[in-house]
């Protein structure tokens, strides 16, 4: 299986995990700032009074996923969920997870961006 088609599996299975954990999964790959400095969140998921706003990453262990996110994205993913927030006029809790699959193991960072 390619990256592209393994980043989709592992962005399928991301979202099975939410739901089994109570999120209703709002929207998934949501692109700002197309021509841009363009940035995509990979789920956006709610429960409750919380948003999360999650990147998936699939790597061969948990600090090559780490590595694969860099100050730049992160800089783009805020300002791209903090448009969001502020285009849906949302007033309760939000923060950034990672989610990690390795293997068959998912490991979720809870604010970890």
């Amino acid at each position: 299986m390619d990256s592209y088609k393994t980043g989709l599996f592992s962005e399928f299975i991301a979202r099975m995990y939410l739901r089994i954990h109570g999120f209703r999964i709002i929207s998934q790959r949501y692109i700002t700032g197309r021509n841009t400095n363009r940035a995509e969140i990979d789920i956006i998921a709610k429960r409750g009074n919380l948003i999360i706003f999650v990147e998936v990453k699939h790597r061969k262990n948990i600090m090559a996923a780490w590595g694969a996110i860099s100050p730049t994205q992160i800089k783009r993913l805020r300002l791209a969920a903090e448009g969001f927030l502020l285009r849906r006029h949302w007033q309760g809790d939000a923060r950034f997870d990672v989610l990690i699959l390795h293997g068959w193991h998912i490991n979720w960072i809870k604010n970890a961006i």
